[in-house]
């Protein structure tokens, strides 16, 4: 468990560089006072208090509250809780200078009203709670109740923990007749979005919703802008959290200050929000996608190409989200149509049931992805990567645009590190990811399932948010009704730090004595799910193979049986031939035959053949290697040779280095990694044989022996 809450702090408007011309906001108190050693204090908050510039009002205005999200160095995100109310300003405004006669103008007297903030500043997205405790204390100021301002503070920050996922459900009260209870989730790798996915479908549609996931997942630049700043994190929280198992891993600011527009120029990807007053603005921006959350408009560049998921993933997915989101667009063309549910299904529901879709459509796009990751040894941690083409290849997604910018992109990166390994603790996805193949089987048969398996899995991501089935009847005190249109409010009291500190020390040393112990996540095997080879119905191809292969086989053998005028004769069908990826891979295999010890050394003509196939069977094959052509022809290349002189031999590779896959990098990094796993299974792997040999002995010799004893 860790502190609920890590600063408090009261931001006002300063006044002295007011009468300088610049508008800006300052820190009035913080606390605690010095920062933690495991979070330091965030600076530069007064810009997101106001996001849109510190100004005087000339009306009073209502408390508003949003929540911002900080970025650290090291890329851990702090919720900046802010509500934010008016206090009354006396303003004189002096007479202009130029005016000869001073003396005859009397100085005008009028009220303003200057914003106030109160922040929570916290690694935890408990938003309800933190909007509850800012509450609490907005209330006590307001309506003077007869509780200690500091006791609340100090409460907030020393006395609550925060509870770690998967543990029980923790009750509180900050000291004002307040009743509040925390409920984590039951897996800390599972999003909580609530509602926030079900608004963004309802603000931009299915289609746009669609667009602009697709373009976050393929890292363009995703800029939103709406009247209201809470729709602004929502809508950035929804989407990313559709990214899941995915994690996205570039500049992710909601709510950015006008001060700091400059950082929509970054070349690097982007998600971030901006006010709409700033519409004008962000016009110039060329390269950045924008999405008006209030019009549900989505403004895509010519610039920017937009991917498309594939088929028939695209159709699956669409029809799942019409049955969802409309139910009577499926129906208005039936005779009979059903007659409609009583109960209407309720926003958070539709939350969980559009996740459900979008966890289910990544987990068959990257369905096989676990039968293409190499692991590496070597280390005390092992080294684990992720055999890009080899995917593509087998799936039949070569020319997937989509695909392509999503397996090279720094999400799925992150995603091999941290799920690659075969032992860990598993989640949803692992889940969803090992039954998939099952379930389109059974959806192809039945269509119905479809509904089933997308209500199964948003129930399980419903009882992950609510795990418990009877919520708890929390009590927070609220302002009466129109309390901050007083006429006569005072001015927020100044807190007493040497107080408010002393609560927090007090209870941050009593929460170390009382340490509950962590919750124990239980580790196992990753489930494997489907190998890449079964995945695809057209890649079992026998039929129209059986005779090219059996052509192609007998080639090779007139080569090396030196019967080069055979061989000639049927040279141009194998040449056809080779157009075939299987007959490509028969081909390294029949040539791998005939390699004894390190090299082969071949008559001119038989090598004169030899380099012509392997050339024909690298320009069929494309420039990433998706079939494994190239790393097969590699210790060919070096091993095949002809003498051209004494003391000279030329070797197979020097003529087949024309071919773009030589300067592919990532087909270099798979390379050396399969080579390198390949060695350590040739210097383990008959250890290991002749340990469960002898073990096998072992056990037989003592079965003999007490069967001898029974007799």
């Amino acid at each position: 468990m860790s502190r609920l809450a890590d600063y408090f702090a009261i931001v006002g408007f300063d006044h002295e560089k007011e009468r300088g011309g610049a508008s800006c906001g300052k820190i009035l108190q913080r606390f605690p006072s010095t920062d933690w050693p495991d979070c330091p204090f965030t600076l530069g908050i007064e810009l997101f208090c106001q996001p849109t510039g510190w100004s005087l009002s000339s009306q009073r205005q209502q408390p508003t509250f949003f929540v911002s999200v900080l970025t650290d160095i090291d890329a851990d995100r702090h919720y900046c809780s802010c509500l934010t109310f008016y206090e009354p300003v006396a303003m004189t405004i002096k007479p202009d200078e130029d005016i000869d006669d001073q003396e005859a103008i009397i100085p005008h007297h009028s009220q303003m009203f200057a914003p106030k903030s109160l922040v929570i500043i916290t690694r935890h997205d408990y938003v309800e709670t933190f909007r509850n405790c800012l509450g609490i204390i907005y209330t006590a100021y307001v309506d003077k109740l007869q509780v200690d301002l500091e006791t609340l503070v100090g409460n907030i920050i020393g006395c609550v923990q925060a509870p770690t996922a998967g543990g029980p459900q923790v009750r509180f009260s900050i000291g004002a007749g307040d009743r509040q209870a925390l409920q984590p989730a039951l897996c800390a790798t599972l999003p909580v979005t609530r509602q926030a996915v079900a608004q963004l479908f309802e603000q931009l549609g299915i289609q746009n919703a669609i667009d602009v996931f697709v373009l976050s997942l393929s890292d363009h630049k995703i800029l939103f802008h709406s009247q209201k700043f809470s729709r602004l994190t929502e809508a950035c929280h929804g989407l990313i959290s559709l990214h899941y198992p995915l994690k996205y891993t570039y500049v992710y600011i909601p709510i950015l200050p006008s001060s700091l527009l400059e950082v929509l120029n970054s070349p690097t990807p982007f998600i971030a929000g901006v006010h709409s007053c700033h519409r004008e603005d962000i016009l110039d921006l060329l390269d950045v996608v924008i999405i008006d959350l209030d019009g549900g408009k989505v403004t895509i560049p010519e610039c920017v190409s937009l991917p498309r998921i594939p088929e028939p993933v695209l159709s699956r997915t669409m029809k799942a989200l019409h049955m969802i989101l409309h139910q009577d667009l499926l129906m208005s063309d039936l005779a009979f149509p059903p007659s409609p549910p009583k109960k209407s299904m309720s926003l958070e529901q539709k939350d969980k049931e559009i996740r459900a879709v979008f966890i289910r459509m990544l987990a068959e796009l990257f369905t096989g992805y676990r039968s293409c990751l190499t692991l590496i040894r070597i280390h005390p941690e092992p080294f684990i990567t992720f055999h890009k083409a080899s995917f593509l290849g087998h799936k039949g997604m070569v020319e997937e645009d989509f695909v392509i910018k999503v397996l090279g992109g720094m999400s799925f990166s992150a995603f091999v590190s941290e799920r690659g390994p075969p032992y860990r603790v598993c989640d949803t996805f692992d889940e969803v990811y090992a039954t998939m193949q099952d379930d389109l089987s059974e959806e192809k048969l039945e269509p119905a399932k479809s509904m089933e398996h997308i209500k199964t899995l948003s129930k399980q991501l419903h009882t992950n948010e609510n795990p418990n089935p009877q919520p708890y009847v929390q009590k927070v005190p609220k302002p009466t009704e129109g309390a901050y249109a007083r006429i006569h409010q005072p001015t927020f009291p100044k807190l007493d730090e040497v107080k408010v500190n002393s609560i927090i020390e007090d209870g941050h040393s009593k929460s170390l004595n009382n340490k509950l112990n962590s919750v124990r996540t239980q580790k196992r095997i990753v489930p494997m799910g489907p190998a890449i080879t079964t995945i695809l119905d057209r890649q079992k191809i026998v039929d129209n193979n059986a005779r090219r292969l059996e052509v192609l086989r007998n080639c090779v053998n007139f080569i090396f049986e030196n019967k080069i005028s055979d061989a000639r004769i049927i040279f141009p069908a194998v040449l056809r031939a080779l157009k075939s990826k299987v007959a490509r891979v028969s081909l390294t295999q029949e040539l791998g035959h005939h390699i004894q010890g390190n090299k082969a050394m071949l008559e001119h003509q038989q090598f004169d053949l030899v380099v012509r196939l392997l050339n024909c069977a690298l320009q069929n094959d494309s420039s990433m290697d998706e079939n494994g052509i190239a790393g097969y022809i590699l210790p060919l290349a070096t091993s095949f040779c002809r003498k051209l002189c004494t003391g000279v031999i030329q070797f197979a590779y020097t003529l087949v280095q024309d071919h773009a896959v030589w300067g592919n990098l990532q087909f270099w990094e798979a390379a050396f990694y399969q080579d390198v796993q390949k060695d350590i299974r040739q210097l383990y792997a008959p250890q290991y044989e002749e340990h469960i040999m002898v073990r096998w002995r072992k056990e037989g010799s003592h079965q003999r022996h007490v069967s001898r004893s029974l007799v």
